[in-house]
């Protein structure tokens, strides 16, 4: 019986939490929308991994206690889908900075969440690919 030892692991030194770089993401990063997650990408050369961050609009819920659950599905179905993402940015030593925005109306299920996070991760996966060959 084999045994994986792949780690689900989301650490702090995973989180995108420098304003500088987040600034950065925002103005040259590109981005795209599969409904209800608008995801801002770069490849940079500061580290070597993957970094994300996760956020829910004010304006679509007043109660913090709803945007922090929807931070928290997203970052749960993030932490378990991500390492295929996470392999390629090593194998390339490059860092990939991600952003995760919510733009849905009401609270989301999890399963809905963790479908549409695993279009997402294939779809950032593939446009790196082609920017890393090209």
């Amino acid at each position: 019986m084999l045994i994986s030892k792949t780690k689900y692991q989301l650490q702090k030194n995973d989180k995108l939490k420098s304003r500088k770089a987040i600034d950065s993401l925002f103005t040259k990063g590109k981005s795209f929308t599969n409904f209800p997650i608008r995801v801002t990408w770069a490849i940079t050369e500061n580290d070597i991994g993957l970094k994300a961050g996760f956020t829910a609009s004010s304006k679509n819920f007043k109660k913090a206690t709803d945007r922090n659950r929807i931070k928290r599905l997203m970052r749960e179905a993030y932490r378990l889908q991500k390492n295929e993402l996470q392999a390629q940015a090593l194998e390339q030593n490059k860092s990939i900075n991600v952003f995760f925005i919510f733009t849905g109306k009401e609270v989301p299920k999890y399963n809905l969440v963790f479908d549409k996070m695993s279009v997402v991760l294939k779809q950032i996966k593939k446009l790196c690919d082609e920017k890393l060959n090209t």
